[in-house]
């Protein structure tokens, strides 16, 4: 992932090509290019960002004199985790019980109204969504705001717009697993010893149907962070997306470093949490 991200910021041109005046000259660029050390070779350069990094060290950011890349981050980041934490509940509260009832309900209108949710829900785009609802609710209703960061009601449009993609395919998902589970033979012997319907349902069911949910529930966890950059730009929310999108713009390549590869390691450890709960949802894990 550091290979990656340092190659590709690179490509997005000369940096000094922004740090400079259109009258610099060329001293002036050999001279910020040696202050900087985008004088050494690539393969230097990337040495010394993997040296650093080991230490935590990501550099100083080119865009925002006097701040450190890693400072940015953890000063944008807590309203990154806000914003998909948000997101992340809105998804599991809508998707897990339309899901559920789609599968018991299966061939009904209700389930017919599922599908048509989940297939709007793949096939909206996030950035034409947060428009589109920043439009009817925020400007012709004026029941939100437009942007910013505030209070609960600054959160609803961009939550919406970035959880509802996570909406349609966790309902999707949830529908199938609990569809293999209905039929199985603990079911029906549940159901012939006279167990509630309900208590079939949410409790023996939707349990054992939760462990590919709950992968899935890891790969949204870090997609949404990730996500958050086309939303954030949209509504202007401060976090590590408008923070990257910022520092593409004046090809800050420390911060772009920074933010990309603080976001892998929250994605790798999201995906760990969820390997060693699987051995809580399902003994047949553990006795492995």
């Amino acid at each position: 992932m550091s290979l990656i991200v340092f190659t590709l910021a690179r490509f997005s041109g000369n940096p000094l090509d922004v740090m400079l005046p259109l009258e610099a000259t060329a001293e002036d660029y050999e001279r910020v290019a040696k202050h900087w050390g985008l004088d050494q070779p690539l393969y230097v350069q990337y040495g010394i960002f993997i040296g650093r990094a080991l230490q935590g060290d990501f550099g100083m950011s080119w865009k925002w004199p006097g701040r450190t890349a890693m400072g940015l981050v953890a000063e944008r980041l807590p309203a990154t985790l806000q914003l998909a934490g948000f997101a992340l509940l809105i998804s599991a509260l809508i998707a897990l019980p339309v899901g559920v009832l789609s599968a018991v309900k299966k061939g009904t209108g209700w389930d017919a109204a599922a599908k048509v949710i989940a297939l709007m829900g793949q096939s909206l785009p996030g950035f034409w969504l947060g428009i589109v609802l920043m439009w009817i609710f925020a400007v012709h209703l004026g029941w939100f705001p437009t942007s910013g960061r505030g209070g609960l009601q600054y959160m609803i449009l961009p939550a919406i717009t970035l959880g509802w993609f996570q909406v349609a395919a966790m309902m999707r998902l949830v529908r199938s697993s609990m569809l293999e589970v209905l039929d199985s033979e603990f079911v029906k012997l549940a159901r012939i010893k006279g167990l509630a319907e309900w208590k079939v349902v949410w409790k023996h069911c939707l349990r054992n149907a939760s462990i590919a949910p709950l992968t899935f529930f890891a790969i949204i966890a870090g997609v949404l962070m990730t996500g958050s950059v086309v939303t954030e730009s949209v509504f202007s929310w401060p976090g590590t997306g408008l923070l990257v999108i910022d520092a593409v713009r004046a090809r800050d390549f420390q911060v772009v470093q920074a933010v990309v590869i603080v976001f892998a390691g929250i994605f790798i450890m999201t995906n760990l949490l969820v390997d060693i709960l699987y051995a809580y949802l399902d003994p047949r894990i553990r006795l492995r």
